[in-house]
């Protein structure tokens, strides 16, 4: 066949993404075991110290102001509604790692829930910030550095850079409770992989059994079951060693991930085609608009006027014909595609009419 656009290829590379062939990956890699898991805690406080950026009368911020107070021991007068544009009612969140201790530090996220245009330069004021089961484990306080940058002008012009209204602190909370787990006590701890695989999960179970014998036992497409010796400090060796185990994990479903925003084609390696021949031509319509200026004969009450003209022309381009061989590889996808020139709208066509055909076996996710 002759190419259709040498440059073509080019393109597609950047379309198209090559998914390299499965190659040992370590344990700690593929999966993490459950007493690992991270928990989220939210809460609920105000940032103060604004230059005017604040909520201004956020109903829920002065009733949070009005609390603030009362703990150092300030009673605003009742009825007295305190205008606050220096002052930002915000959610806090924040993750709690696994096994972290009473006076540890975690970074927290803020967030503003009100109208407050910017948090820069302001500062939490104490926080606390709790887990799912309604119990306080970190407290918040700092200053927030913020990435975003928002202004105005008095005609009502604003410029915005990035998101002004999230900030964060770094080691922004102490941990003040513990989350128990079962790490030392537990006759069994489950592992559990990333991404669910029967395949991989009995290569792992396999790797870990040759090592230590009988310690590993699949219990579904996620989870192993190891059962290891009691107390921590044994269980930690034999964790660490586990986790540095190197093992081959299957390779991926086959799948073609197309994104009609952007024009994005994702081919993963393990696509396989069945016999197939491919035609693909393109049909050019083009419109011209040349309009004439109609001038009125001399001495007459006409006016000048635009008279419209058009051109309308159809092109065929020339339509060639691609064969695919059973069992086609990746590389001889994207080869036959590039010799056709498709573009990227041809691509998803001429992948979905393959799929409709029963020669392409994978799945099609349209995002």
């Amino acid at each position: 066949m002759k190419l259709a656009n040498p440059f073509w290829f080019l393109a597609l590379l950047s379309l198209v993404f090559w998914s390299p062939p499965a190659s040992a990956e370590r344990v700690r890699d593929l999966g993490s075991f459950e007493t690992s898991r991270s928990n989220q805690l939210t809460g609920y406080g105000i940032v103060v110290g604004l230059d005017g950026t604040g909520d201004d009368n956020f109903a829920y911020l002065t009733q949070a102001m009005r609390g603030v107070s009362g703990r150092l021991g300030l009673q605003l007068p009742p009825g007295v509604n305190p205008a606050l544009k220096n002052a930002a009612a915000v959610i806090i969140t924040a993750d709690l790692p696994a096994y972290a201790k009473r006076g540890q530090r975690i970074d927290v996220t803020v967030s503003t829930m009100g109208k407050a245009k910017s948090l820069r330069g302001g500062a939490l004021i104490l926080t606390p910030l709790y887990g799912a089961d309604g119990q306080i484990y970190a407290m918040a306080q700092g200053n927030l550095a913020v990435g975003g940058l928002g202004v105005s002008g008095a005609d009502g012009s604003k410029l915005t850079v990035n998101v002004p209204t999230v900030g964060r602190i770094s080691d922004g909370a102490s941990v003040e409770r513990e989350v128990g787990n079962d790490f030392a006590a537990s006759p069994i701890l489950n592992w559990n992989l990333h991404r669910a695989d029967f395949l991989t999960a009995s290569r792992v179970r396999d790797a870990i059994n040759a090592k230590f014998s009988g310690v590993a036992q699949v219990v579904d497409g996620v989870t192993l079951a190891l059962r290891l010796p009691p107390g921590a400090d044994q269980r930690a060796d034999l964790i660490a060693a586990i986790d540095m185990i190197e093992v081959a994990p299957a390779e991926s479903s086959a799948k073609i991930i197309v994104n009609s925003r952007t024009g994005t084609v994702v081919i993963s390696s393990a696509v396989r085609l069945a016999p197939a021949a491919i035609s693909h031509g393109s049909l050019v319509v083009r419109i011209d608009e040349n309009p004439a200026i109609v001038q009125p004969e001399p001495f007459s009450d006409g006016e000048t006027a635009l008279e419209p003209s058009s051109s309308i022309s159809v092109g065929q381009g020339m339509g060639s014909i691609g064969l695919m061989e059973g069992g086609a590889s990746l590389a001889e996808v994207v080869d036959a595609l590039n010799q056709l020139g498709a573009s990227p709208a041809d691509l998803v066509a001429i992948l979905e009419a393959l799929k409709q055909a029963g020669s392409l076996t994978a799945e099609m996710v349209i995002l």
